[in-house]
């Protein structure tokens, strides 16, 4: 009985553990461990280091209303994610594209949030431009990038920035990057410097320019940029400090991101609370039964009642979709939708084009 006793207590410990608590920091082994796990082979898709999306923020005061903060955030692309960050403020988030330049950008991203004491300092190693005088903690985000406005690129805070971004994330956190990984990081932190906050443009962009987009507001002018101030940057800043946002290399639809993010959530008693989409979808649906997969990767997140999709289309697809948009002048419309309501309406076939998903949207 004694050896049947020890026998089984030993199986017990190799057992994984079920239902433990979601800690709001990680080790910088248990991060790179997510980050390398998770991720799949990177695919190809349009190049893009910034967001275009101008309603971004148009959500943010109903997402405030229904998502509790402390959950899990999953999105997909690049700074807009830090924005509904900072509004939710979530324990743990996971971004998840299937670009890999998009998790490169993101470690980037995490060193210049640990090496900037604030939003000014962080402009100038993003943009590698000499901080200009006069701002402080309390500058607007119009006087944060207008103070940048006339400063030209400078190669000496470039190489300062870069050798900041290589030593923080190979020696301090022990990353383990290639030479290839190295240089993409170096390439899309030029790309930042050529065009500077005024110039710098997301895909197919004329007119929305970085500044411009971290000066957008909601639909009653509030502005919820997570460089909108001081205290915002600060909940992300904290949250890269505690290694608590996660890149991921990844497609919705594939067999081990999204499935991997899920399994680490449930297997932490936890639920996605936010699964920002983009418009991704539109592109699911093109591919068929692949597209579908993304659904059945959906269904197998820990979810609860109120965990929501954040959506987003062009005015252009909009318009043919007869989808309303508030203002003739957006690029784009967001919208939120109850992630099980859509599930169960893909399962009893109410939803089975790209269009049917905004049927009930106002």
């Amino acid at each position: 009985m004694r050896k049947y006793l020890i026998a089984v207590t030993l199986f017990l410990t190799l057992l994984p553990v079920k239902g433990e608590t979601l800690r709001d920091s990680l080790t910088d082994q248990e991060f790179w461990r997510l980050v390398t796990s998770l991720s799949e082979t990177g695919g190809k898709f349009q190049a893009q280091v910034m967001s275009n999306e101008d309603s971004a923020q148009f959500v943010i005061p109903d997402l405030k209303k229904t998502t509790r903060p402390g959950g899990v955030y999953v999105g997909v692309g690049t700074e807009q994610n830090f924005t509904y960050i900072a509004a939710i403020q979530p324990k743990l988030a996971f971004i998840v594209d299937i670009r890999r330049d998009n998790m490169l950008e993101h470690l980037m991203y995490k060193s210049l949030f640990e090496l900037s004491p604030d939003r000014a300092d962080f402009l100038s190693k993003l943009f590698s431009r000499k901080r200009p005088a006069g701002l402080d903690p309390n500058s607007t985000v119009n006087a944060l990038f207008g103070g940048y406005q006339n400063v030209e690129p400078s190669p000496t805070v470039y190489e300062e920035s870069l050798r900041g971004i290589i030593d923080g994330l190979t020696n301090k956190h022990k990353f383990q990057l290639s030479n290839e990984d190295k240089a993409s990081i170096a390439r899309i932190l030029t790309i930042f410097r050529d065009a500077g906050p005024n110039n710098l443009t997301g895909q197919g962009d004329k007119n929305m320019s970085y500044a411009r987009l971290m000066d957008a507001t909601d639909l009653t002018g509030v502005r919820h940029g997570y460089l909108a101030s001081e205290e915002k940057f600060r909940i992300v800043q904290n949250l890269e400090r505690r290694n608590a946002i996660i890149p991921v290399v990844g497609d919705f639809a594939g067999d081990t991101a999204l499935v991997g993010v899920g399994r680490y959530v449930e297997e932490h008693n936890a639920v996605v609370n936010v699964l920002y989409v983009s418009n991704v979808e539109r592109y699911l649906f093109e591919q068929g039964a692949h597209g579908k997969h993304f659904y059945s990767n959906v269904a197998a997140l820990p979810l609860d009642s109120s965990s929501i999709f954040i959506r987003s289309v062009t005015a252009d697809i909009s318009r043919r979709l007869g989808i309303p948009i508030s203002n003739a002048n957006e690029d784009w419309r967001s919208f939120l939708a109850p992630i099980n309501n859509d599930l169960e309406n893909l399962a009893n076939g109410r939803i089975r084009t790209y269009s049917d998903l905004f049927a009930h949207v106002r």
